[in-house]
């Protein structure tokens, strides 16, 4: 049986570090290719081609950046999921459980309101740091939340 873990101190963010490096790589290879793209494309380009490859390269890269900014951050009033589309504020009472099934790319965490929500911020794929991540998370959520076992 696993040893417990002591709660971290608030406030806390998880992020992945490998999926933030790829993105924001790709997302400056991608902004600095259409730049140079517009520059040295062939003379029947005129500047409304080349300002639509450079807005489609910041297009590319605002995507990316979508996929590089997810975290999950705890705080004293409770639990925040930025995911790539959107943004879930949830108190510590309305947090139930954090369950992560070995396979899964990231852990969902279960809310009183009957919603699983993915957190994209704990990336499996990093195992040690997403294994020690769930567990933080987990003993946040029995030490503040609802669901506090004695």
């Amino acid at each position: 049986m696993p040893e417990p873990v002591t709660p971290p101190p608030l406030p806390v963010t998880w992020r992945p570090r490998r999926g933030r490096i790829v993105a924001y790589t790709f997302a400056a290879l991608i902004v600095i290719g259409a730049v140079v793209m517009a520059i040295l494309i062939a003379p029947p380009f005129q500047l409304p081609d080349r300002i639509a490859i450079v807005a489609f390269g910041g297009a590319v890269a605002y995507v990316l950046h979508l996929l590089g900014r997810v975290r999950v951050e705890a705080d004293e009033e409770g639990v925040t999921l930025v995911n790539a589309a959107r943004t879930h504020r949830y108190t510590w009472p309305e947090v139930i459980d954090v369950t992560f099934t070995q396979g899964d790319p990231w852990p969902r965490i279960d809310f009183s309101d009957g919603r699983t929500i993915g957190a994209m911020g704990i990336q499996g794929s990093e195992k040690p740091a997403a294994r020690r991540a769930i567990a933080e998370l987990t003993a946040l959520i029995h030490e503040r939340g609802e669901a506090r076992e004695d």
